[in-house]
């Protein structure tokens, strides 16, 4: 490390390796080079992307083995190359509760996805019948045709573009948790506060936590926040198929004990 009497700046050289040192010829850490990507911005995006899909699976309830979710860039590569094959990065899972909830996940191209893929895809998928729900994940716009191809599938059909799974959302540190009621809590909630579903707050179903966690219309879930500022508040929400205004909001504070407060907006 060298200093500049007139302004104050600190210098350092480097040796061979690429590790910054001071004068004396002292290592003390790695250059800022070391970090640079040197494989292709391809392999990095459907290694940012299957990634997350597999933790979406696994916070889902699907069996995920954490050996999967925990691989690394380096062992990406080495297993699926720098330009992968898009169909060895498909994802069959089963249901750890329920053996006859399954999925698959499939990844498209780069090009539009047209009703040819669409059925290309279809024809490819043994079991059919078996098969509960199949997820696209798309790098471009699906044409019209192919997106009525898919809504006369006899399973549900979802659609992420790939760069929305490039960062897992729920891992932001300002995101509130979201705890999926069973159909027994969700009962025992509107009992107890003497409400219809309907006036429970909403969430839409294209919201982005709900698309993560594939809620359908009419499910309940239980929305924690935690800050130093509020402690902790808690609300509930009714995931609909649109979002519209809501009619009453119950809510939670540590401090003071579980209150309801309603709230009519126009």
């Amino acid at each position: 490390m060298v200093a500049n009497s007139f302004s104050g700046e600190l210098y350092y050289s480097m040796d061979l390796n690429g590790l910054a040192m001071d004068v004396d010829g002292d290592n003390f850490g790695t250059c800022l080079t070391s970090f640079i990507d040197d494989g292709t911005v391809e392999s990095h995006r459907y290694f940012l992307a299957r990634r997350t899909m597999l933790e979406m699976l696994k916070d889902r309830g699907f069996a995920i083995p954490n050996s999967e979710i925990g691989t690394t860039l380096i062992e990406f590569r080495e297993k699926y190359g720098q330009r992968p094959d898009i169909d060895r990065l498909r994802i069959s899972a089963m249901h750890r509760t329920d053996l006859t909830n399954k999925v698959l996940v499939i990844f498209c191209g780069p090009n539009a996805v047209k009703v040819n893929v669409i059925r290309s895809i279809l024809t490819q998928i043994m079991n059919k019948e078996s098969l509960s729900r199949l997820i696209l994940v798309i790098q471009n716009q699906m044409t019209n045709p192919a997106m009525k191809a898919v809504e006369l599938c006899s399973f549900k059909v979802e659609i992420f573009q790939i760069t929305d799974l490039l960062v897992n959302i729920t891992k932001q540190v300002l995101k509130p948790r979201h705890e999926l009621l069973t159909d027994a809590e969700k009962e025992k909630l509107l009992k107890k506060y003497n409400l219809e579903e309907k006036q429970l707050p909403r969430m839409s179903q294209k919201d982005a936590i709900a698309r993560y966690y594939g809620l359908e219309k009419g499910q309940v879930v239980k929305v924690t926040y935690s800050s130093e500022i509020i402690e902790t508040h808690v609300t509930h929400r009714c995931v609909c198929s649109f979002s519209g205004e809501f009619y009453c909001e119950i809510t939670s504070r540590n401090e003071y004990g579980f209150q309801e407060k309603q709230e009519k907006e126009q």
